[in-house]
């Protein structure tokens, strides 16, 4: 899969109404002001609802209100990233599609994730370093899929060794784990043929 193919910043993202020409919601531009509070920090899990709040020139009452929470605002913001994904799942000329053999789609969307989470480093530091993880729509959502296409994969395997080989999967795909593999020299290739070995190895034991 090529790197393009899922290739979007947030900020390309959270401004898409506003290029199409349809003026942006106020929840619209919370979002990107909060993708641009992110994007200069240089720790992103250092900021705060009231910075966001400055930026965005509203209360802190009206982001919470909107977002319920700085996880959901965050949320919010992967939830656009994963879109696209969403899409390419039901497309049928898609590396995702339903088209494809089940192996490969398992290896398409964990690379699609790969790319998805380089090119949204600021917004996954800030989130994936919050507590509750695990526990997040946008994760339930990621397991969940892959676990369906293990599923499809390896027919016959449990359903719960199905739900732990999607965690395994997923696992090094943490942001965190992704910095320190590009730190020790490792370049997104690397990681992403690395990963596709992976999945490889994982189906196999599957179907034994």
């Amino acid at each position: 899969m090529s790197p393009n193919d899922f290739h979007i910043s947030d900020r390309q993202s959270v401004n898409q109404d506003g290029r199409r020409g349809r003026p942006q919601t106020s929840r619209a531009r919370m979002l990107v002001a909060a993708d641009a509070v992110l994007a200069a920090a240089p720790f992103p899990a250092a900021v705060t609802m009231e910075a966001i709040a400055e930026a965005a020139a509203v209360g802190k009452g009206t982001l919470f209100r909107a977002f319920g929470s700085r996880d959901g605002l965050l949320d919010a913001l992967w939830t656009r990233q994963l879109d696209r994904l969403r899409d390419a799942l039901a497309a049928e000329d898609s590396p995702l599609g339903a088209s494809g053999s089940p192996r490969r789609r398992v290896a398409a969307f964990l690379d699609a994730l790969l790319w998805c989470k380089l090119d949204n480093r600021h917004l996954l530091r800030a989130r994936e370093a919050a507590a509750g993880l695990l526990a997040s729509p946008n994760y339930l959502w990621m397991h969940a899929t892959l676990a369906g296409l293990l599923r499809d994969a390896a027919p016959k395997a449990s359903q719960m060794t199905i739900d732990y080989a999607a965690h395994a999967l997923l696992a090094p795909l943490h942001i965190d784990l992704i910095d320190v593999l590009l730190a020790a020299g490792m370049n997104p290739q690397d990681i992403s043929r690395a990963q596709t070995r992976h999945a490889k190895a994982m189906i196999a034991d599957l179907r034994d």
